[in-house]
């Protein structure tokens, strides 16, 4: 419920450029905070509290695995941010399912991460108006469009960044 409002207010309150520069921001604190780590304390997984916001079956990943994660999601975001601005609604369902990171994640993530972040940033600047008729279901915040997924980009960024200090605290 908390996270709905605070993700009700940030879509409020926010803008295309706002997104941007937070998903920015993010991103290089991220890259910052898995570049600290050698292969070995990036790929150890460590079991965390459960943070705001983040599922109970997220917390006993690695730096690596966190970073997976976010790879896998952002390439959704970018998919359904471009599919949205062309006014068609993408096949299937968002799932956090098929978002989950695998156990061998290595410090390779750190550049696919940056891909990642680019294909976001690329989607979004292709759709001149990010308010498209066409929506599609977000898991926890329902139908979206692709104002709404990007909103979701630096929001879900923000909450991963914070999952990662912790588990680099862990260490």
């Amino acid at each position: 419920m908390i996270a709905n409002m605070l993700f009700a207010w940030s879509c409020l309150s926010g803008s295309r450029e706002r997104f941007t520069r937070t998903f920015q921001a993010e991103r290089e604190r991220v890259v910052s905070l898995a570049r600290r780590c050698d292969a070995e304390s990036g790929a150890r997984r460590v079991l965390i509290r459960r943070l705001p916001g983040l599922e109970d079956s997220s917390r006993y990943w690695s730096v690596f695995m966190t970073l997976e994660h976010l790879c896998l999601v952002h390439e959704g975001i970018a998919r359904v941010i471009t599919s949205l601005g062309q006014g068609k609604v993408p096949p299937g369902k968002a799932s956090t399912a098929a978002v989950k990171p695998a156990p061998g994640a290595d410090e390779r993530t750190i550049e696919t991460f940056e891909l990642s972040c680019d294909k976001v940033l690329k989607a979004a600047e292709s759709v001149p108006d990010l308010r498209t008729g066409a929506r599609y279901d977000h898991p926890w915040f329902g139908a979206l469009d692709a104002y709404g997924w990007y909103a979701m980009a630096p929001f879900h960024l923000r909450l991963h960044r914070r999952q990662i200090e912790v588990i680099r605290a862990g260490l």
